[in-house]
C-alpha cells in the first residue's frame, strides 16, 4: 500500500504492541484492514492508522472498524486524526468527525525517504 511503516516491521511491530488500541479487520488469515490509536485513558484518543487494502475498499471496512473505535471512546472528550492526505477529509466527515477550528497538522519527519 506504499504505507512507510510497513518498511519498517520490527518497529512496526513495536508500535502497535504499544498502542492503547488497534483494530484489525481480516479475511481468512490475511489482514485486510488496520486501525491504531493512542490514548491518555481519560480525555483525548488519537486515531492514527486508518488502512484498508486497496482490494477491499468500498466494503465498509473501514467504517466498521471507526465504529468500534467511536463505540470505545465514546465517553471521551475527543478522538482526533491526523488525516495522510487530505482528500479523505470528506470520508472522516460523513463519520461525523470536523476539521478542527484553525488547526492544522504538523509532522517532524525522521526516515531518509521524506516525501
Amino acid at each position: 500500500m506504499g504505507w512507510v511503516p510497513g518498511q519498517y516491521p520490527a518497529r512496526l511491530y513495536k508500535a502497535l504492541m504499544h498502542s492503547s488500541t488497534v483494530v484489525t479487520a481480516w479475511d481468512g488469515d490475511r489482514l485486510v484492514g488496520l486501525v491504531r490509536l493512542i490514548d491518555d485513558s481519560e480525555l483525548v484518543a488519537y486515531m492514527h492508522y486508518v488502512l484498508v487494502d486497496p482490494i477491499y475498499h468500498g466494503r465498509g471496512i473501514a467504517s466498521t472498524m471507526i465504529g468500534i473505535v467511536k463505540e470505545k471512546y465514546k465517553n471521551y472528550l475527543y478522538i482526533e486524526i491526523m488525516l495522510g492526505e487530505s482528500k479523505n477529509a470528506s470520508f472522516y466527515e460523513w463519520h461525523v468527525f470536523q476539521v478542527m477550528p484553525d488547526g492544522i497538522a504538523m509532522q517532524l519527519c525522521n526516515f531518509a525517504d521524506k516525501r
